[in-house]
């Protein structure tokens, strides 16, 4: 068979490790030709590629972000952006897509099988907030990161007494803030399904403090959100493709906390560094895990759905059912949270 492979949305590692485990699999034990479409959905709509081989995906099992580039382009933002993916695929008789991707890459790849087109999803993002899989590759990576972070700013916070405010990835989830808040023994964890009272926030660090306990770690995601009233926000501001430009909100809780608690109070803001870099051990095996099975599903001709993780195995599920709302931090999870804020 003749299939292609994109990545799309943000950079995540493990992305080269999937394209490696497609490739392989798909050249040595089903003898497929594959095209690597660069930079997303562009690289298709432009008919933009590289053909892959085992030979050239040599060494990139560790290598973050992505051999093929990446963007958030999509196919709908130009008017004959569907026409134009049909004659690539026309073009380079292909069999079918494989598209790697979050939330907006394999929303747009349900919209396209929708109308026909033979595509398969593998479900990328640090955040873990696609549906109908347990995990997402990149996700333990991006917390391991975090994790690293807060583990060495306890030292210096207890070194000078400090409150330490760290601001992880996480747009609409939770789950990156909740997992290292955990792992790294946070003071308390901000999350977006959570909207925060900055009075209770201070007021829980003062009492940690009253008890002697002279150092906090407050780990924040950059999408969560204070309690309507409780804390005035700047305006917000979006990218060129609509989305509200994130980042900067530890520097609004920090001085909050400074002002409220005459604590002296620093941010660290993890930002991309959570994205760059090898993948853990656990993110190469999950990569290469549904790198294989997408491949398969291909030569299953499985179009309209995602594999995914459940209870341990790699299954398919459709992408329209996986990308019908974000998978957020489960009641259970963040209770056990809860129980070691101050």
């Amino acid at each position: 068979m003749r299939v292609g492979i994109l990545t799309g949305g943000g950079d995540c590692p493990g992305l080269n490790a999937v394209i490696r485990a497609v490739v392989r699999k798909g050249e040595r034990r089903y003898q497929d030709r594959i095209f690597g479409f660069l930079d997303g959905w562009r690289g298709v709509v432009d008919e933009d590629f590289i053909e892959l081989d085992v030979e050239l995906l040599r060494g990139t099992l560790p290598r973050g972000g992505t051999i093929l580039g990446t963007s958030r382009f999509t196919p709908y933002m130009l008017e004959d952006g569907l026409d134009k993916v049909r004659q690539t695929i026309e073009s380079l008789r292909l069999n079918g897509i494989i598209a790697i991707g979050g939330e907006g890459t394999l929303s747009c790849a349900n919209e396209l099988s929708k109308l026909g087109f033979p595509i398969v999803g593998v479900p990328k993002t640090i955040d873990n907030d696609i549906g109908l899989t347990e995990r997402t590759f990149g996700f333990d990576t991006a917390v391991a990161i975090a994790t690293e972070a807060i583990d060495r700013l306890h030292t210096t916070a207890e070194s000078h007494n400090r409150v330490m405010v760290v601001e992880v990835m996480g747009r609409h989830v939770g789950h990156i803030a909740t997992w290292a808040g955990i792992a790294g023994g946070s003071t308390m964890t901000l999350i977006p399904e959570e909207p925060f009272d900055i009075d209770e926030v201070c007021r829980a660090l003062n009492r940690r403090h009253d008890r002697g306990k002279h150092a906090s770690i407050v780990v924040v995601a950059e999408g969560a959100r204070p309690k309507p009233g409780t804390l005035e926000m700047g305006e917000e501001k979006l990218d060129q493709f609509g989305h509200v430009r994130l980042g900067g909100i530890a520097n609004r809780i920090a001085n909050e906390i400074e002002l409220r608690t005459n604590y002296e109070t620093r941010v660290t803001i993890l930002g991309h560094v959570q994205r760059g870099g090898s993948p853990t051990a656990y993110d190469r095996v999950l990569s290469t895990r549904f790198g294989t099975a997408a491949i398969d599903a291909v030569h299953d001709k499985a179009w309209g759905e995602m594999v995914a993780l459940m209870a341990g195995d790699i299954v398919r599920v459709p992408l329209g059912d996986a990308v019908a709302e974000l998978k957020t931090v489960s009641p259970q999870l963040w209770a056990v949270a809860q129980e070691f804020f101050a």
